[in-house]
């Protein structure tokens, strides 16, 4: 059950343990440096920069947004250092993204000559030229140049285009999730890394700037002292690690620190209980290589087997524990990336009691 000091809270509450969040930061950042690699985090997992200013705090070189409203929100909450891993397409997006330019220090990737074109016009008429990564398609087939000759050749007309400055490449290798096993992972990582370093030096030889070769994802940083000739990793993830990193191995109950606080409103039958957190709190997102809706901390004969959109259906083994109305429970989801965007904010607490508030600046920020 979800310790006593949370009984402040109203129910259902996303919670932050603070302590938990600053340690996975201050180990990420430790390992990446250890093995002379950048980080560049990813804020897609928490939205917020409060939390992304602990992350340059701890050495980051820059944030990370999937999209573009998320870069402006940060940039309006004082983030400037803001890579957009995502194509810019569209005459809206392409204002917005000139405007943006004049206030932040932007790098943008990028896979298609529209796009290409698109940004480069933004950097002829700013009167400065807008940094970007050529995109690699690391086999999710989401996006990205193919490996080889494609992106050397389409690497080449992006240099060549006044109002653009390549910087090197990017790669997104999310076939890594389907492992679950240490030497899965490493064998995972070290292809991610060759096709990067096999790719930068394509262009080195072509004469094109690989000054950086950003990749990664949280599983990719835990074993970076595989990734040799990578210069940068975007994890995300582990700030706050979910059940789906624990059913992977690759954190453990004690590891995640973004968790909710749900009370049990109605028990109907033996064995039966139901919670007042539904799809609308934890989401409808299933875990990689487990089953349920999350994980019932310090209860492991309870399982969330089903979902409504306000109500969480937990069944139990009813002669192994016992639950009543009014019980609170904490939670572990299954996807921790996606529950701050459902919340205008969460609570930061540090040793069972609320710290402060957290802003979820690019909360609803899609476009």
């Amino acid at each position: 059950m979800a310790r006593e000091a949370y009984a402040d809270l109203s129910t259902p509450a996303v919670i932050i343990d603070l302590d938990i969040m600053e340690a996975n930061i201050a180990a990420m950042a430790q390992r990446l440096r250890s093995s002379g690699i950048q980080h560049r985090p990813h804020s897609k997992s928490h939205k917020s920069a409060a939390v992304a200013r602990r992350q340059l705090a701890a050495g980051a070189v820059g944030i990370t947004t999937a999209k573009l409203s998320e870069a402006e929100a940060l940039a309006a909450a004082g983030i400037h250092k803001l890579l957009i891993a995502y194509p810019i397409v569209g005459e809206d997006k392409l204002r917005r993204l000139a405007a943006l330019h004049q206030q932040a220090e932007l790098i943008v990737t990028v896979d298609s000559l529209i796009a290409a074109e698109g940004l480069a016009r933004v950097g002829r008429e700013s009167g400065r030229p807008l940094r970007v990564l050529v995109e690699i398609d690391g086999g999710l087939h989401r996006g990205g140049r193919q490996p080889g000759d494609d992106t050397v050749s389409f690497a080449r007309l992006v240099s060549d285009m006044q109002g653009l400055e390549l910087c090197g490449l990017m790669g997104y290798f999310g076939a890594i999730y389907r492992e679950s096993s240490e030497q899965g992972f490493r064998s995972a990582v070290q292809r991610e890394a060759q096709c990067m370093r096999e790719m930068a030096a394509s262009l080195r030889a072509a004469g094109l700037p690989a000054e950086i070769i950003s990749t990664g994802s949280s599983p990719s940083g835990l074993y970076c002292e595989e990734l040799t000739g990578v210069t940068e990793v975007r994890a995300g993830n582990y700030v706050f690690f979910d059940a789906s990193g624990v059913a992977m191995g690759l954190a453990r109950e004690e590891d995640c620190a973004l968790r909710v606080i749900a009370t049990v409103v109605s028990t109907p039958m033996p064995g039966y209980a139901t919670i007042d957190a539904g799809t609308k709190t934890l989401t409808s997102d299933k875990a990689h290589h487990r089953e349920g809706f999350g994980m019932i901390v310090g209860q492991p004969d309870l399982r969330i087997e089903s979902l409504n959109e306000e109500h969480g259906f937990v069944r139990y083994p009813p002669n192994q524990a016992e639950l009543k109305v009014g019980d609170r429970m904490e939670i572990i989801p299954n996807h921790a990336c996606v529950l701050p965007n459902l919340c205008d904010r969460v609570a930061g607490v540090r040793q069972g009691k609320l710290e402060e508030w957290i802003v979820i600046d690019a909360r609803g920020c899609v476009d």
